[in-house]
């Protein structure tokens, strides 16, 4: 199956950047959250049970998409490690589990991304009121 596959050990490194980059976001949505329910439980005011649900649901989302994130960079540093040694089809299987560890973290952003525009309609509704 990974007869024909090559990676070289350059292939896994150039991911390195664009993954450092989306643990950063990651971690500054999660930071921007995490101000937001400080605020919320600030402020004293009654805070609408939908907010919560939508709020609890996105720090679950966010910390799935930062474990499978760092996952992705942890398995391209062992495909690396693989390739350098000589093992090259480990290595390939290997970078191809991190590819998918990134795609599934990249599809957890663009749900949590759903859940953020929602969570804005909710306060849209409530000033409306």
């Amino acid at each position: 199956m990974f007869d024909n596959i090559h990676v070289s050990l350059t292939t896994p490194a150039l991911l390195f950047p664009a993954i450092s980059l989306l643990l950063l976001a990651y971690t500054n949505r999660f930071f921007s959250l995490a101000a937001l329910i400080r605020n919320l439980s600030a402020d004293g005011k009654p805070i609408n049970h939908s907010q919560l649900k939508n709020l609890r649901q996105r720090i679950s989302i966010i910390k799935r998409m930062q474990e499978s994130g760092a996952l992705s960079f942890a398995l391209c540093v062992l495909c690396m490690i693989f390739i350098y040694v000589g093992f090259n089809k480990v290595g390939a299987f290997i970078f191809g589990c991190s590819l998918f560890l990134l795609l599934y973290s990249l599809l957890l952003s663009v749900i949590e991304i759903r859940i953020s525009v929602d969570a804005l309609n909710i306060h849209l509704q409530e000033l409306d009121k």
